[in-house]
């Protein structure tokens, strides 16, 4: 098993985890504004990218170029991955590859704890990517204390670029926010994302 074979109640049940679902669960979170720059990439390719509508397009075009901003706005004192193997725990089903992790390491040869934010790149259906990086998150839990980095909560999302849900992991309780952010909330997009590294910098 690797982290895309698992299915919610697989996940739930193999690592004892507490669902919480809520709307709105990041609605108060503070906005973070969007550079010139990210505005004109974001002009550019999202329509392109839907038209080519391949998750890899969407990755590429959308996803990555968010979560850059994010890495800028922490002076690029955070790590930033695509498309690396993350294996955990291989016996557990914790194994397999992460679209995106974002770590409060700053080396960038090498995935270091404390791993904060993960993100699950799917082309249609976010559902089918809860599982996943909530089997992600837990690995990343699991990666940060072996490291001897504990920090309170680890953080994900599911997106297909133009629609975001998030989700976060405390202790064995992972809290799902049934909101759904889109493109057009941008700010909002960032600042969860920037709140999430934030509050747990040291």
């Amino acid at each position: 098993m690797a982290y895309s074979d698992f299915k919610l109640i697989e996940v739930i049940d193999s690592f004892g985890l507490v669902i919480h679902e809520s709307s709105g669960l990041f609605a108060n979170v503070q906005e973070q504004e969007c550079s010139d720059l990210l505005s004109t990439i974001l002009r550019e390719n999202v329509d392109l990218a839907v038209a080519i509508s391949s998750e890899k397009a969407r990755s590429e075009m959308i996803i990555s170029p968010i979560l850059l901003e994010i890495r800028r706005k922490f002076n690029y004192e955070i790590s930033f991955f695509s498309g690396v193997d993350f294996t955990v725990d291989s016996q557990r089903g914790l194994n397999g590859f992460c679209d995106f992790i974002l770590s409060l390491s700053s080396e960038q040869l090498l995935v270091r704890s404390p791993i904060i934010v993960l993100v699950e790149s799917k082309n249609e259906n976010l559902r089918s990517g809860l599982a996943q990086c909530i089997a992600e998150m837990v690995a990343a839990q699991l990666f940060n204390d072996r490291g001897g980095n504990q920090i309170k909560a680890i953080y994900g999302a599911v997106t297909i670029g133009t629609i975001w849900q998030f989700m976060k992991l405390e202790g064995n309780v992972v809290s799902i926010d049934l909101s759904e952010y889109y493109i057009k909330d941008i700010k909002k997009i960032l600042g969860i994302l920037y709140g999430a590294i934030a509050q747990s910098k040291p």
